[in-house]
C-alpha cells in the first residue's frame, strides 16, 4: 500500500513539486487520477477530504489527514518527514523559495490563464522572468553556491529549497528550451545547481516517468497553447 493519496492533473505543473519532495523522501504515493479531481471538485464540499478549490490535493494514509495548495503541501512533508533545516532562519528562507515557486507558476501562466500570451505580453514579460531567475541566483550566493558545488541554502546535502529549485526550473527549461537560454544567462550558478539536483537518481526517474506519462506537457490547456506559439515550442 502506498504512502500517500495524491491528487492532481495529467500534466507536471503545479503537483511535480509534490511528487519531487515525495520522491526525494523515498515515499509512494497513488494518483488519483483526473476524473477523481473533478468529482472532488463538483460535489459538495462537506464530502471534499479537505475544503479545495483545485488541485494539488495530497492524503497521508497512515495519519488520515489530508492538506491541499501546495506550500501547505511542501509545509507538511517537511514537518513530518524532518526534511527541513534545524533553524528558523533556514525554515523560513526554504518556505520563501517554495512560494517564489508558485509565484513563477502563476506569472508564466498569466494567473491560470486568465489571459493568453502574445508576442508583444512575452517580450514585456522576459525581463521580469530574468529577475525571477536573479532572485534565486542572489540567494545562492549569499549562502555560498559555486557553479560546480554546494547548495540554495547551504548545508551538506540537498534540501527542500533544492529540489523546489529543480523542478521548478528543470521543468519548465526541458518543455522550453528558449528559457533554457535566460536561466543560464540570469541565474548560471543556480542553472548548474539545478542540473546537479535534477540529476540525483529519484528525481530524474520522476522526470523520466512524467516524460512517459505526460509526453511534453507542461501546464496544459489554452494557456500552454499561447505559451508554446509565442516561444516556438
Amino acid at each position: 500500500m502506498s504512502d500517500y493519496d495524491f491528487y492532481y492533473w495529467s500534466v507536471p505543473f503545479r503537483g511535480q513539486f509534490v511528487r519531487a519532495v515525495l520522491a526525494y523522501a523515498g515515499k509512494t504515493w497513488t494518483e488519483g487520477g483526473d476524473v477523481a479531481i473533478s468529482n472532488f471538485m463538483g460535489g459538495p464540499v462537506k464530502r471534499m477530504p479537505v475544503p479545495f478549490m483545485g488541485p494539488p490535493l495530497l492524503v497521508d494514509k497512515k495519519d488520515n489527514f489530508a492538506i491541499a495548495e501546495m506550500p501547505a503541501i511542501i509545509l507538511y512533508l517537511g514537518e513530518t518527514l524532518d526534511l527541513f533545516p534545524k533553524t528558523a532562519a533556514l525554515r523560513a528562507m526554504t518556505m520563501k523559495v517554495v512560494n517564489d515557486a508558485n509565484d513563477v507558476l502563476d506569472e508564466i501562466t498569466l494567473d491560470g490563464g486568465r489571459e493568453m500570451w502574445t508576442e508583444r505580453r512575452w517580450e514585456a514579460f522576459v525581463p521580469r522572468l530574468g529577475k525571477w531567475m536573479s532572485l534565486w541566483e542572489e540567494t545562492g550566493t549569499r549562502h555560498s553556491l559555486k557553479a560546480d558545488s554546494g547548495f540554495l541554502l547551504g548545508g551538506e546535502q540537498a534540501g527542500i529549497a533544492d529540489v523546489v529549485t529543480a523542478t521548478l526550473w528543470s521543468t519548465m527549461v526541458d518543455r522550453f528550451p528558449v528559457i533554457g537560454a535566460i536561466f543560464e544567462e540570469s541565474a548560471p550558478k543556480v542553472a548548474a545547481l539545478t542540473r546537479r539536483v535534477a540529476s540525483l537518481p529519484s528525481l530524474a526517474k520522476l522526470a523520466a516517468k512524467a516524460r512517459e506519462d505526460y509526453g511534453d506537457a507542461y501546464c496544459g490547456g489554452q494557456i500552454e497553447a499561447s505559451l508554446r506559439k509565442v516561444l516556438g515550442a
